[in-house]
């Protein structure tokens, strides 16, 4: 059942390998756990599937992995009641432990723009002018950027085409200095058709994820940023100087591809912190009075 339930999972809904390893990993575990007990996984009662959730937290695991395992639990539950396999899911009421959520690290404005402004002289100068600035122009996973293809960019018109997680499209637009830095590397690269991938690796295929994080980290180094910055952080800041400018929080969530607005909401946190420096600073009865002086 559990074989079938991925194979649902790859073929219809037409999942990540690396969302279906993660299923796999979760399933395969509780399927373990069932045979140490001579149970069926198909038929465990929701006390059974508390017991797993309570014996997998005392080998360690954190609440946020809880919560992923149970996650995968209740979907495969939840087919398995859709196809008339169970009458009731035993994961549909449980709850595993809150994980603390830790905010997104982001840049700030000077720091993202010191970053996209990389010279265009060095060696693929261009090409990393074009891919810094995309990603923060756009807010793209990383995964729809190695996707990318010319013909899913409208650079006349400021959008591009994006298909993202669970096969969903969007459109995003494209800002300015970014459509200039697509064109210049569009110029140098000269792709054979509309076809071609707009940052290709080895022989024209899709760049590696890889490839990417390696890159932007040796770019970060190279214009003195020496925090950790890899591909999502550009995705944080953009979504974060989004908000902080707009106030807009279902807007951002449309850029972004949410579909779940929560998921979009901790980027409010964010601007919550912004706003709190600016109060601490500006406001004259939120200021902390210096020490005084000894003697």
């Amino acid at each position: 059942m559990i074989d079938a339930f991925l194979a649902y999972l790859e073929v219809e809904r037409r999942m990540s390998a690396h969302t279906l390893d993660a299923y796999r990993r979760d399933l395969t575990a509780l399927s373990a756990w069932a045979g140490e007990r001579e149970a069926d996984v198909v038929k465990l009662e929701a006390e059974q599937l508390r017991g797993f959730v309570s014996a997998e937290h005392r080998r360690g695991l954190s609440p946020k992995s809880l919560q992923r395992r149970l996650s995968a639990c209740r979907s495969f539950y939840a087919w398995l009641l859709k196809h008339g396999h169970i009458e009731v899911s035993p994961a549909a009421k449980l709850r595993a432990p809150k994980a603390p959520r830790k905010l997104p690290q982001v840049l700030d404005a000077d720091e993202a723009v010191r970053l996209v402004e990389v010279p265009t002289d060095a060696p693929l100068g261009l090409r990393d002018r074009a891919l810094l600035e995309l990603f923060y122009s756009s807010g793209l996973r990383l995964s729809e950027l190695c996707a990318l293809r010319w013909r899913d960019l409208d650079v006349a018109s400021g959008l591009v085409n994006v298909l993202g997680k669970g096969n969903k499209q969007r459109r995003v637009p494209v800002g300015s200095h970014a459509r200039r830095a697509l064109e210049e590397w569009r110029g140098e690269s000269r792709p054979a058709d509309a076809t071609a991938r707009v940052f290709p690796g080895r022989h024209g295929a899709q760049i590696s994820a890889r490839a990417v994080q390696i890159r932007i980290k040796q770019l970060a180094q190279r214009q003195g940023l020496f925090k950790h910055v890899h591909p999502h952080m550009l995705r944080h800041s953009f979504a974060s100087h989004i908000l902080e400018s707009s106030g807009d929080l279902r807007g951002v969530q449309e850029l972004l591809g949410h579909s779940d607005i929560a998921t979009t909401q901790i980027y409010t946190h964010l601007d919550f912190q912004h706003l709190a420096k600016v109060y601490d600073a500006a406001h004259p009865r939120a200021r902390r009075r210096k020490p005084a002086e000894p003697g």
